[in-house]
């Protein structure tokens, strides 16, 4: 499917944000664990998280949908979940491949699970390795580095890990493995990534601490196998990788200005707020809802005057997912945007150093691309043109923010792969069909 994207128009509204697709992930399998029902309201209903539920139905777990956007979950406990009698399938979603190989590693019977062609190119290596450490007997093509991977689990104990590379998929995993292994579980993170796991751990009474650790300059947490964990009652708040895209239109479309509410503010997510404010954005924070597990608060931007700057590596795991919106935003700023520390993007959907480097310099960006990040100069005219997307959401969403500031029309190919994290996104953005 093609769009054809038209700047010209003002942006002056209420953008709704859909819901969390970190977290509604999280609350899907966490509640699968639990002993008991537990409800979900606001779950997002993408690609990728319907492809963790429908997972979960093949393992056993009664998920129902009780109105809209809202389901029940039957937990049957750590170890309620049933052989599968076929393949699971991943799809796309590289958070369900690995925090569901958490769960499963933990379960003593047999399980393969497998992804469409681009997931099946993304590297599995990292978490087959510490749970191979903790006992699950693991295995996937060339060695165990890519999926399919198969699953033997049960038998598990606790080990110390370090987390070299920050990486949240891979800390999850871990812990999920953590509540069915003997003994403790000491995950040392040298740089803080998105603790939402760790958040909804505790509030369900799972055994689980976290503490700044020196010795590392990031935390030191600590899991043990504990009780059950208690069925929970989840409200999702909107997603703020989904709401950078806007939050970027706000700040480089003319007299814009765009409010959004509900927002999911959890610190260890919102690197792009801090940086955009620091590049000038024009940004209100206000009605903070300091949840026991999970804050949120509503958004206002205004058009601004935006100028380049250098962002701190330690900063970047923090907004990993949004330095392709990041790069959009630099073409309009004055100078220099300097980002390095983010290699672990060649590693997501598609390459997203080059994809995004490659089709804003065919809009007119300065942009260079190096093994790690990217050097933007602005500010530049971009011009509209025949985009790719490669296939991966947050390029294709990224490209039609560049493509509202750019003149004249611009085509952006693969465009329904923005289903996976945004359902409705083009409506918001008010496309042509292609």
């Amino acid at each position: 499917m093609e769009k054809i994207i038209r700047a010209g128009k003002k942006w002056n509204r209420e953008i709704p944000i859909p819901a969390d697709k970190s977290i509604s992930h999280r609350a899907l399998l966490l509640t699968s664990m639990a002993e008991g029902e537990s409800l979900i309201e606001n779950f997002l209903l993408s690609e990728d998280c319907l492809a963790t539920e429908k997972c979960l139905g093949k393992l056993g777990i009664r998920i129902e949908r009780t109105s809209g956007t809202s389901l029940k979950v039957s937990g049957g406990g750590l170890h309620g979940f049933k052989e599968p009698r076929e393949v699971l399938d991943a799809g796309n979603s590289g958070t369900t491949m690995r925090l569901l190989s958490g769960i499963l590693s933990g379960q003593d019977f047999f399980t393969v699970i497998t992804g469409d062609a681009s997931l099946s190119r993304r590297p599995m290596g990292r978490v087959i390795e510490p749970l191979r450490r903790m006992g699950a007997r693991l295995d996937g093509r060339d060695g165990g580095r890519f999926s399919p991977l198969s699953i033997r689990g049960g038998g598990l104990r606790g080990i110390e890990y370090s987390m070299d590379i920050p990486s949240a998929q891979v800390k999850s995993a871990i812990l999920l493995a953590a509540l069915m292994a003997e003994g403790e579980t000491i995950l040392l993170e040298k740089q803080a990534s998105r603790d939402h796991t760790e958040r909804m751990l505790a509030a369900m009474g799972g055994a689980i601490s976290c503490e700044a650790d020196l010795s590392v300059s990031g935390r030191r947490i600590l899991i043990k196998k504990g009780g059950p964990l208690n069925p929970a009652h989840f409200l999702i708040p909107g997603d703020f990788s989904s709401a950078s895209f806007f939050l970027a239109a706000g700040a480089i479309l003319p007299e814009a200005r765009l409010s959004m509410p509900g927002v999911g503010l959890n610190p260890t997510r919102t690197g792009f707020l801090s940086i955009l404010r620091e590049m000038g954005g024009k940004i209100l924070v206000s009605n903070m809802r300091e949840a026991e597990w999970e804050p949120s608060g509503d958004l206002l931007i205004e058009s601004s005057s935006l100028h380049g700057i250098d962002v701190p590596s330690e900063i970047v795991p923090l907004l990993i997912d949004e330095i392709p919106i990041l790069a959009v935003a630099a073409t309009q700023a004055r100078g220099l945007t300097r980002i390095r520390g983010a290699r672990e993007l060649r590693l997501k959907e598609c390459d997203r150093l080059t994809a995004i480097a490659g089709q804003l310099q065919k809009m007119g960006a300065r942009i260079e691309e190096f093994p790690d990040g990217l050097t933007v100069e602005g500010p530049v005219r971009l011009k509209g043109t025949r985009l790719n997307s490669f296939n991966d959401h947050r390029i294709a969403m990224a490209l039609a923010i560049a493509a509202l500031v750019a003149e004249g029309d611009s085509l952006i190919e693969d465009a329904e792969c923005t289903a996976v994290s945004f359902p409705g996104f083009w409506e918001i953005i008010g496309e042509s069909h292609g």
